[in-house]
């Protein structure tokens, strides 16, 4: 990954991020928001308003490494930190105006990449870490169920064991990257009566006989991010192919989510610091009434509320790195970090878009894009209610 070799003027202001990166970790942010200012912010109204996908950017990201951050050397990855990971991710949000982009990287990172990492046998991983890192390979999570919503160990879809392989049968929906994907993580049970203890995870490739990527779906928000509804008909899958023990993908499933949640809202954490300092520079610009509406305490309120939100929200995302480079379970850590960041990141949006009154509203300035993408974060790896069911459950009174 390239070095940026002196951040400019914004970026070397003394920010709270210095109380949570080290200086190399810095310069690795650094990098990363000039990479996406450089490379990822093509034609993102047109493609947003197409609903495109950057294969491009795609390409782009894993020549810099971004598909690879926390994977070993030894499979292609770059072998970095948890919290290396993270900071690069926010200097990603920060210079990037893709979000849906952003977005499919992390379900490839935290829902594939990660999984195989810690359950792959080693055929596994040698077969599919190398091509996941260097974008080869692009992953999907296969998981939510027309009919189960956010109770998706209650999933319908069954793996019944013939031999040497497994079949699988059942309708998926709310497949992130499912239209170019070439790898999936299918979740499904071998006994619908053994409750999530009948659970198992499943790795199965593009082109299997039985597996087909249905209807695309339309979003308000995230459109650069395809999604789509998978059919599996008698899909056969090797059982080599299983992802850990049979009866044991709760486990892998609860393992991939507490990754996601903790981390899948970094690149947000770019994206607002982006959004404060430009509203600190509009706010002294515009004039309304003979002086910079900065002056006028309803804005300033607003300009002081996305600092806070921004302030509280970093050590929450960080603490995820912090907890995990030292093994220790975050999956409560985890769920407050997604709830709290996702809804702070909502009223910042709207208190962007208000600020810049009718200018935010229009398509051209990106606010209104980034609060319809921002939505999509109170809902994806649990909505918020499910974020709150965990916390509660954590203190013992869920």
């Amino acid at each position: 990954m390239n070095r940026v070799p002196e951040p400019d003027a914004v970026l070397s202001r003394p920010s709270p991020m210095d109380l949570y990166l080290t200086e190399e970790q810095i310069q690795l942010q650094n990098a990363a928001i000039e990479f996406a200012r450089s490379e990822l912010n093509d034609d993102v109204i047109r493609r947003d308003h197409d609903e495109t996908f950057s294969q491009e950017g795609w390409k782009k990201c894993a020549g810099f490494g971004v598909l690879g951050l926390p994977v070993p050397s030894e499979y292609g990855g770059l072998e970095l930190g948890i919290t290396d990971v993270i900071a690069v991710m926010e200097g990603l949000g920060y210079g990037a105006r893709d979000q849906g982009l952003l977005f499919s990287i992390n379900a490839h990172l935290w829902t594939n990449t990660l999984p195989i990492l810690a359950y792959g046998s080693e055929e596994q991983k040698r077969k599919y870490l190398p091509g996941l890192c260097n974008g080869e390979l692009i992953g999907a999570n296969v998981a939510s169920e027309p009919d189960a919503g956010s109770d998706v160990f209650s999933m319908r879809t069954r793996a019944g064991k013939q031999g040497d392989r497994y079949v699988l049968n059942g309708a998926k929906t709310f497949v992130s990257n499912a239209p170019m994907a070439g790898l999936f993580t299918v979740y499904a049970t071998v006994d619908p009566d053994l409750g999530p203890m009948g659970v198992t995870a499943f790795l199965v490739e593009r082109g299997t006989p039985g597996l087909t990527v249905t209807r695309g779906l339309q979003k308000m928000g995230l459109r650069t991010s395809p999604m789509a509804e998978i059919v599996l008909d008698n899909c056969a899958v090797p059982a080599a192919n299983r992802l850990g023990r049979e009866g044991r993908g709760v486990a892998v499933f609860e393992s991939s989510m507490e990754w996601e949640r903790g981390c899948i809202l970094a690149n947000y954490l770019g994206m607002m610091r982006r959004q404060l300092e430009t509203c600190i520079e509009y706010v002294r610009a515009r004039k309304q009434f003979g002086k910079s509406i900065g002056k006028f305490q309803s804005v300033a309120n607003r300009v002081v509320d996305m600092k806070v939100r921004l302030d509280t929200c970093r050590p929450l995302v960080y603490r995820i790195g912090w907890l995990k480079e030292r093994n220790r379970p975050a999956m409560v850590e985890a769920a407050v970090a997604k709830l709290y960041v996702a809804e702070c990141l909502v009223k910042s949006c709207q208190d962007a878009l208000q600020i810049h009154g009718g200018y935010g509203y229009m398509v051209e300035q990106g606010i209104e894009r980034e609060l319809r993408d921002a939505l999509g974060s109170t809902l994806y790896s649990g909505t918020s209610e499910i974020q709150r069911n965990l916390i509660a459950k954590g203190l013992g009174i869920g």
